[in-house]
């Protein structure tokens, strides 16, 4: 039943449809109940004699909407919680000890709560309706004030450090970006197109730059995977392809990759299983081109075989390849693979029979030739921005 439609200016009010099903709210749920009542009874027992009617600050549970419900959003964390709290109850208490007049005290307060938290890097929504209570419900008590917003901050992120995690959700959340693994091909970071994006966008997302950079490479993963369709990897492969054994000399597997124009062999055995894989740069790595002499000259005397027989330079494939190679299945998915190119590095998968024999070859190239044969699909608003923002599979050479 397709959805009636409405004016632009209706539709830009309705809400949009959250993803999240029942089990999920029921966690958000739980988790704010548990983390309010720790709160509340903590913080009462920290007050001590003071008021029963001040141990728990109205802002703290908007705080709990966003750890508990949002505990990946940069808003959030422990520090924008903690600091972003803390200083704007700060920002409030002086500002009703300056302006007498709460109307004009509370506007000020809650803006100049919104510029540190910019500044210190802790904005959080209920900080600036922390900045406002002090200055409303500033009654003398100017240190408590204070001390009660960090409490009921660091208290309500404890809760949340030990609910989310034990709930299956990672908190606190990491927000910088980390190292990435080596042969690691995602975004080019950091001067990356979603970088420049994001520049031009200048506007707060409630989202990491690390994880709308892995959202958008997993769209761009299911993308490719549903223009693939039923591929399997037979499909794809290059039958018969050339291969060596561990014996065969550097020599003769150089002049093979020249030959056919490629850049890995597989090494096989007599049955045809997969002992490793031999590539260009493996053969590179192994020669000694750091003498001074003209490079080719030193590449042909490393190639050439020295006749003995025992020598400190490796002369046979099979000690030089790569005995650690990842196999793909002929009855395998295509789009099965697409992670493995994409982002560990590899760039040639033996494919390989129920047997484990070699039938086949895939590379990246088979990959782009299979997508750019595929039909093209309309884009919605937000695969078109993913289509704009991530680099193309195989980027990298080898």
């Amino acid at each position: 039943m397709s959805e009636p439609k409405l004016p632009g200016w209706i539709r830009v009010l309705l809400p949009a449809r959250q993803s999240v099903n029942a089990r999920e709210r029921l966690r958000v749920v739980a988790g704010a109940l548990l983390g309010l009542t720790l709160t509340a009874m903590l913080s009462q027992w920290l007050a001590g004699p003071l008021s029963l009617h001040t141990w728990l600050l109205a802002p703290i549970g908007a705080s709990a909407v966003l750890i508990f419900a949002a505990p990946a959003s940069p808003l959030a964390q422990p520090w924008a919680i903690v600091a972003g709290n803390t200083v704007s109850a700060g920002v409030g208490v002086l500002c009703a000890l300056w302006i007498p007049n709460p109307l004009f005290a509370a506007p000020v307060a809650g803006a100049l709560a919104i510029t540190l938290m910019f500044t210190l890097r802790c904005l959080h929504p209920p900080g600036g309706a922390m900045a406002v209570l002090a200055v409303l419900a500033h009654a003398g008590h100017t240190e408590f004030a204070v001390s009660l917003a960090a409490a009921n901050s660091l208290i309500l992120v404890l809760a949340g450090c030990a609910y989310n995690p034990a709930t299956g959700r990672a908190y606190p959340h990491r927000q910088m970006a980390g190292p990435r693994p080596a042969g690691t091909q995602a975004l080019q970071s950091p001067a990356s197109d979603l970088e420049a994006i994001l520049a031009r966008y200048n506007q707060v997302l409630d989202i990491s730059r690390d994880d709308l950079e892995a959202l958008l490479i997993a769209a761009q993963q299911q993308a490719y995977g549903r223009r693939l369709g039923q591929l399997l990897c037979q499909d794809l492969m290059s039958a018969g392809p050339a291969s060596v054994v561990f014996g065969t000399s550097l020599e003769e597997a150089w002049a093979l990759l020249r030959e056919r124009h490629i850049k890995a062999l597989p090494v096989i055995d007599a049955a045809r299983r997969v002992q490793g894989i031999v590539t260009l740069a493996d053969i590179l790595r192994s020669a000694p081109l750091d003498r001074h002499a003209s490079f080719a000259a030193r590449l042909l005397e490393f190639l050439r075989p020295s006749g003995l027989s025992h020598s400190e330079r490796p002369e046979v494939v099979g000690q030089v390849m790569s005995a650690h190679v990842l196999l793909a299945r002929q009855d395998q998915p295509a789009a099965e693979l697409l992670p493995i190119f994409a982002q560990s590095g590899h760039h040639h998968l033996p494919v390989v029979d129920g047997q484990q024999r070699l039938v086949g070859m895939i590379a990246q190239s088979d990959f782009l030739r299979a997508l750019s044969s595929s039909a093209p699909t309309a884009l919605s608003p937000g695969a078109a921005f993913v289509a704009s923002t991530v680099s193309p599979v195989g980027s990298t050479p080898p």
